[in-house]
């Protein structure tokens, strides 16, 4: 368990980042902010946790920061990075009341965040931000001790069994913990999520929507971090393709996952609009046209959500022809590298004729 209380060491470390993009020494921003530079060190340090101010006063700083010139793309992971700092305080901490992961249905962003403090992966978001050459000891990464990493991954499994799947918020503590897990490489744990998720295939054998739709997903985009592909092409083909309410449910989580839905989630029953209202689809076009190419294992899932968002909103190929020619040239290099399944093939082919012949 944690020696002390963990609160904001990743907000604080966004905040870093944002002010090293200005670039401001501490100093030099606390004069600017009009704070002492203790409060600078502390916010930053994760001691006096950003998500601890005043609602008008973190709007203010958030506002401040984007006069002084920080980077936009920095300042906007701000949330993602207190929502990241919120799941493990409360996981190592054990704090009283319904855990974070039971409460909302959590972002990229925030997986991100939490990925950069767990495995020291940086956000693509981040990816153009340069890393700044730090005296001392200081880190590249919001990076957890090996002891504390430990702790939230046990944590974790232990919460993940414990989970009721009797309503949603236990289903949604369950899922996304367990989901969460798959972060954790070495053997031992790898071992135990392949046997956690493969013990839930009865979820992925399901066809079309059902109330367990969400939960088969995330267990099968587990899978393939793991490197076990097989059983996302099996949930797109048993779960989603050809079945409007899964095809729905599919497009509505993408939206929602990059960010697109105003309002947070407190359970998965979002996923049923077939209406597919609340979100932009341009948006959605633009997410998974920038994320295509760090798709890897999910290769199929993106192939097959933009063939269905080209199906469902044909338009778009002429909505913004900038990205629609982006997106062409991804889909080209796709099909010509070979390193795809034969549905992604067909589907990324299809893409492809609706954007040249659109555009």
């Amino acid at each position: 368990m944690a020696a002390g209380p963990i609160t904001g060491t990743i907000a604080g470390f966004v905040l870093r980042t944002a002010r090293e993009s200005i670039p401001r020494t501490q100093s030099a921003m606390a004069e600017a902010l009009g704070v002492d530079l203790c409060t600078v060190q502390g916010w930053e340090s994760g001691r006096r946790p950003l998500a601890n101010m005043r609602a008008g006063d973190l709007l203010g700083l958030r506002r401040r920061l984007a006069a002084l010139g920080a980077e936009v793309s920095v300042v906007g992971m701000l949330d993602a990075a207190m929502d990241a700092d919120r799941i493990i305080g409360a996981t190592l901490n054990r704090t009283d009341g319904p855990h974070p992961l039971s409460e909302w249905v959590h972002t990229r962003d925030t997986a991100h965040m939490l990925a950069w403090a767990l495995t020291g992966a940086r956000p693509p978001s981040l990816a153009k931000i340069p890393h700044r050459r730090r005296r001392g000891p200081a880190s590249d990464a919001p990076l957890l001790a090996p002891c504390d990493r430990a702790a939230f991954f046990g944590e974790l499994r232990t919460m993940a069994e414990a989970a009721p799947r009797t309503d949603p918020q236990g289903v949604l503590l369950h899922r996304q913990a367990l989901y969460l897990t798959s972060y954790d490489m070495t053997s031992e744990a790898v071992a135990w999520t392949a046997q956690a998720l493969h013990a839930r295939r009865d979820v992925l054998g399901r066809r079309g929507w059902t109330p367990q739709w969400a939960e088969a997903r995330s267990t099968a985009t587990a899978l393939a971090r793991l490197g076990d592909p097989v059983p996302l092409l099996d949930f797109i083909e048993r779960a989603i393709a050809g079945d409007d309410a899964g095809e729905a449910a599919n497009l509505n989580y993408w939206a929602y996952w990059l960010g697109g839905t105003r309002l947070p989630q407190s359970d998965d029953l979002f996923m049923r609009d077939r209406q597919l209202t609340g979100w932009d689809p341009v948006m959605l076009l633009r997410g998974l046209t920038h994320g295509l190419h760090e798709a890897a294992g999910y290769v199929d899932l993106y192939a097959h959500t933009l063939w269905a968002l080209l199906t469902a909103h044909p338009w778009l190929a002429q909505a913004s022809g900038v990205l629609a020619c982006e997106l062409a040239g991804r889909t080209e290099r796709l099909l010509d590298g070979g390193c795809i399944s034969e549905r992604s093939r067909r589907e990324l082919s299809t893409v492809n004729y609706v954007l040249r012949d659109r555009t």
